[in-house]
């Protein structure tokens, strides 16, 4: 009973460390996805482009960031979800 406990313990401290440490990935990728996709089209300021009522521009910047950061959402739930696997074994 007592092992028990102490995994289910574990597994709590496993899964609130892995939250803290996704959740300030997400945040950090979340402001450098811009300044990658900044650098991989610099012909087009995207920011002046979108302020000029450029739809096309705004749809497709909108798209290709947040796909990045659902993906790397997807990356950070599935190690929160390996950690509370590791814990629980």
């Amino acid at each position: 009973m007592g092992a028990t406990i102490i995994n289910m313990g574990l597994a709590v401290v496993f899964a609130l460390t892995g939250a803290a440490a996704g959740a300030a990935l997400l945040i950090w990728f979340s402001a450098r996805i811009p300044a990658i996709f900044d650098k991989l089209t610099p012909n087009i300021d995207e920011g002046k482009e979108i302020v000029r009522g450029n739809r096309a521009v705004g749809d497709y910047y909108g798209r290709i960031v947040s796909a990045a950061i659902l993906g790397v959402s997807i990356i950070i739930a599935a190690s929160v979800l390996g950690g509370l696997i590791a814990a629980l074994h």
